[in-house]
């Protein structure tokens, strides 16, 4: 698997190096040096809007509140940096986030709401998809290759999402312990963990909706921030289009990023998700390369930000669970 990692990072940045080359390069370069000071801009907002509502989301997704909420910003941010920098398929921030609350709150309650979280920030991404599928209708021909694509990725995302959730609701970590435990590889002292984070999760589905609810409508209210920010974006890069056609990109980029999870960052496949996307907008591609760009860059320094809180908030000396 970690071979099937490096082999995917690489024909990521070669497909990178591809859609820059084949879109018009002194256009692209052109475009980032418009964009010029308000790369100062796009490092604030609303990207920490986004972050904010996005841990807000997280701290709803425990049973009650057992962390401060700067806390949880912080290893949130710790932890997305890992799923973005890292080929672990999205998942490796997971358990630095676990791994960061150790001795701060228990295994058995943080590991759910990692769980949790996921599901509430994948069904959110779920409705903003639907949003760009109703939007698309009314910008796009019935039958266009836009909206089809993106009919298709809602359709794949739902059945995903709800296969995840059955697994959670079925004792999935329960099974997944026990087999551990034939093998031999499930230490002593951990033992019964991943059962009591199934009743957990279950508990939480059946008992919590009020606190489900909140976490899906904060995640949702994170998304459709992402669409001012993409409208930002084009304003910087000197491209007209209404805030309608910028949710449209962003919610099709999100469902690209659910489809290429595999891949870090969704290196080059966004790229072209987002070429094409712009082409069956009426726009260059070139536009949609630059862009990606831009978002890239104001991406890889949030990723240092949350590499630096990783540095503060790792355990100095090994916590018990």
């Amino acid at each position: 698997m970690g071979a099937l990692r490096v082999a995917l990072v690489v024909a990521g940045v070669v497909l990178l190096g591809v859609m820059v080359a084949t879109n018009d390069p002194a256009a692209i370069a052109a475009s980032l040096r418009r964009v010029g000071w308000g790369f100062l801009l796009l490092l604030v907002f609303p990207v920490s809007l986004v972050m904010l509502f996005d841990t807000l989301g997280w701290r709803y997704a425990f049973s009650r509140d057992r962390a401060p909420f700067g806390l949880l910003v912080a290893v949130r941010l710790a932890g997305e940096a890992f799923n973005i920098a890292t080929p672990t398929a999205a998942l490796g921030g997971e358990a630095v986030k676990a791994w960061l609350l150790r001795g701060r709150v228990p295994l058995d309650e943080s590991l759910p709401s990692i769980i949790v979280a996921k599901t509430t920030i994948t069904i959110a991404q779920g409705l903003f998809l639907l949003v760009g599928v109703v939007l698309a209708s009314t910008t796009a021909a019935p039958g266009a290759t836009l909206v089809l694509a993106m009919q298709w990725l809602l359709v794949v995302e739902a059945l995903a999402l709800a296969a995840f959730v059955a697994s959670q609701m079925g004792g999935l970590l329960r099974r997944v312990e026990r087999v551990l435990d034939r093998l031999g590889w499930h230490p002593e002292r951990g033992r019964g963990v991943l059962g009591r984070v199934d009743d957990v999760l279950a508990r939480f589905y059946r008992r919590r909706p009020v606190r489900l609810a909140l976490s899906i409508v904060f995640h949702l209210v994170a998304w459709l921030l992402g669409a001012v920010e993409a409208y930002l974006i084009l304003w910087l890069l000197g491209v007209p289009v209404s805030l309608l056609s910028a949710t449209l990109i962003e919610a099709f980029g999100a469902a690209i990023r659910f489809a290429t999870f595999l891949i870090p960052a969704s290196l080059g496949a966004l790229e072209g998700g987002y070429a094409a996307t712009f082409a069956a907008l009426g726009l260059a591609g070139s536009t949609g390369v630059s862009f990606s760009l831009v978002r890239r860059v104001r991406e890889a320094v949030w990723v240092g930000i949350g590499l630096l809180a990783f540095a503060l908030l790792r355990p100095r000396t090994p916590v018990a669970s």
